[in-house]
């Protein structure tokens, strides 16, 4: 049993998955990246490599046409050569900013976009030849290298097709005007880029599962470490034991706070005591707004002594009052007959009190209230 509490057979959890995130460690596959740049920029070419053509052609047309002032002083020349470059620079710009873009996209459908301090700090293990020879002979390092010869062979019988079926077209480009050759040349390049990005979009289906696959075999945790993570997040037993005590002595107080605003404290009369309010214009029913055993008990009644509320005893009805209804909670229906005798008694209890009158005598609870005792 211990043995397979230190084997990483358990899914990370969401913790662990973000903890890695933080340090830098999320799927990625440089298959995919190289399929989309190529794919890209051979989707480029194809529709813009003939206006590209055309306006390398003018460029080293107009390159070629220097006046002899420019041919004698360097200055002029190395201007000259700048303006050049600069337009051949603009005149590639579509294709080279869909490459970018390609370039920063690509890695974000697999991972997601992640910013992370933790991956540029130093990691001198990497230096340790030892290491670094056993991840060449580890499954990892044979999987790159399988993945690394299928992509040559894979690339390779591309290309090899590409060109055996495009070899007249090559050829002819040596007997076509420069414009029309430049144009052509474009176009076969896009062609040959699309045929053997096809390849790499391959590699990457089947690469893209494994490296998720991978990142999620190397996240597993043993069982020991998601119990610990359980304690780190929930806390000690001693820290969760503090925050409930606390939380009930909390739930106490607020609940002594609400005694002296009770219409009556039913008694048991020393085991338990059950604090009833009723407003007739706002509630349905009368309200439990206090309760409790024994000590708590106890001091519902000194509290409800001291704020002057009624304390009436009627042990059946404490009991099933407070076995059956929440802090805050409606007394249920089976009750309603029992309470009612008890509000009526305090009421007019209340109103012989004020007048002078005589007080009544204490009602005969209902004994049927003891069906519903726990």
């Amino acid at each position: 049993m211990a043995e397979n509490d230190q084997e990483r057979t358990e899914r990370p959890t969401a913790k662990r998955l973000e903890k890695a995130r933080e340090e830098g460690q999320v799927p990625r596959s440089a298959e995919l990246n190289a399929a989309a740049v190529l794919l890209v920029t051979a989707a480029g070419l194809h529709f813009l490599g003939g206006s590209i053509g055309a306006a390398l052609f003018d460029i080293m047309k107009s390159a070629l046409s220097i006046s002899p002032a420019e041919a004698v002083d360097p200055g002029l020349a190395l201007s000259a050569a700048s303006a050049q470059m600069l337009r051949a620079l603009m005149a590639c710009a579509p294709v080279l900013g869909l490459t970018m873009v390609a370039a920063l996209v690509a890695p974000l459908t697999l991972g997601g976009w992640n910013l992370s301090f933790g991956a540029l700090a130093p990691d001198f293990t990497r230096l340790d030849p030892i290491a670094g020879f056993g991840r060449f002979f580890s499954t990892r390092g044979a999987v790159e290298l399988g993945k690394a010869f299928g992509k040559f062979l894979i690339v390779a019988t591309v290309a090899v097709i590409v060109l055996r079926k495009q070899s007249p077209h090559l050829l002819a480009l040596g007997a076509a005007p420069l414009p029309v050759a430049i144009a052509q040349a474009a176009n076969l390049a896009s062609d040959a880029l699309l045929a053997v990005s096809g390849g790499l979009v391959i590699i990457a289906a089947i690469d893209v599962p494994w490296q998720l696959w991978q990142y999620s075999d190397k996240l597993k945790m043993t069982r020991d470490e998601i119990r610990q993570e359980f304690k780190e997040s929930e806390g000690a037993p001693e820290v969760r034991s503090r925050i409930r005590r606390t939380q009930r002595e909390y739930a106490r107080r607020r609940m002594m706070h609400e005694v002296p605003k009770a219409d009556v404290v039913v008694v048991n009369p020393t085991h338990f005591a059950v604090a009833l309010r009723y407003d007739e214009s706002r509630m349905r029913a009368p309200l439990v707004v206090a309760k409790g055993t024994d000590l708590v008990a106890a001091r519902i009644r000194e509290i409800a002594t001291e704020h002057s509320v009624p304390i009436f005893e009627a042990p059946p009805l404490a009991r099933a009052l407070h076995h059956n209804v929440e802090i805050g909670g409606e007394i249920p229906a089976t009750l309603y007959v029992a309470v009612a005798q008890v509000l009526t008694y305090i009421y007019q209890l209340k109103s012989a009190r004020t007048s002078g009158a005589r007080p009544p005598e204490p009602p005969a609870i209902d004994p049927g209230i003891d069906a519903v005792r726990h």
